[in-house]
């Protein structure tokens, strides 16, 4: 399989400001905060070169993002499919109504809505523009749907998931008249560093990272223009917002 230029900008772990972002030159831009993250593996096995480029983007920087976009200067590539996989989730305890703070809720925002998801993809649209069939994904959650909101809870990562949504519904009403498919997606039970055991452990829907990022990316592939703006499971249905 033949993949063209791609961006992925991963985060794992709590409360992080800085992302490592490697070009796989002139094909791939893939980010990672630890080796070997599955959809980071998955893209470098199928690109036509392992030689790879890195460097640091603070999320909290508009300054240092825009910096990062500007690695595609020199490639002289379209950006095909730009995937935004942001997410860092607070521990339950510092995540309930008696307990939620603000500086939570800003840190949660600005990976999971503000830098990556937003501002990365504001940075990045020029090149976007460039591809003959752009595609750009944003890793949503189900909890940030309202309609599926039966448990309340998780406030700073259900409202900042619900704010993605709202985000990514707007680039897709703003860019579906230059051809470009804008997709939300859920990725379901991981087992990771992301999620509490609690969460996964004897959950039969709970899946390893490399087969839950190969369901995903089947997705972001099969979608075309006239599914832009909405939301999917990895298991390939639809889901509320």
């Amino acid at each position: 399989m033949h993949l063209p230029s791609k961006l992925i900008d991963e985060v794992r772990k709590i409360d992080p400001t800085k992302l490592r972002l490697h070009i796989t030159v002139p094909l791939t831009l893939v980010a990672e905060l630890q080796p070997s993250l599955p959809l980071v593996s998955l893209l470098v096995k199928n690109s036509k070169t392992s030689d790879a480029k890195s460097f640091v983007c603070d999320l909290a920087s508009f300054d240092s993002i825009t910096q990062s976009a500007s690695h595609f200067n020199s490639l002289d590539e379209p950006l095909d499919i730009l995937l935004n996989i942001a997410g860092v989730m607070a521990f339950k305890a510092d995540n309930a109504l008696r307990s939620i703070s603000a500086s939570t809720l800003l840190s949660t925002f600005q990976t999971n809505a503000f830098g990556p998801p937003l501002l990365l993809t504001q940075a990045l649209l020029p090149f976007i523009l460039k591809a003959k069939y752009p595609k750009v994904a944003f890793m949503s959650s189900r909890v940030g749907s309202i309609a599926d909101n039966s448990s309340g809870g998780a406030y700073s990562y259900r409202s900042s998931k619900s704010a993605l949504n709202s985000m990514g519904r707007s680039l897709a009403m703003d860019l579906k008249n230059e051809g470009v498919v804008v997709l939300l997606l859920h990725l379901g039970y991981v087992i990771s560093g992301l999620v509490q055991n609690d969460e996964t452990k004897d959950n039969p829907q709970a899946v390893m990272p490399d087969e839950a990022a190969g369901k995903l990316w089947k997705v972001v592939q099969s979608m075309g223009i006239s599914k832009t703006g909405t939301s999917w499971h990895r298991e390939g249905f639809e889901q509320p917002w």
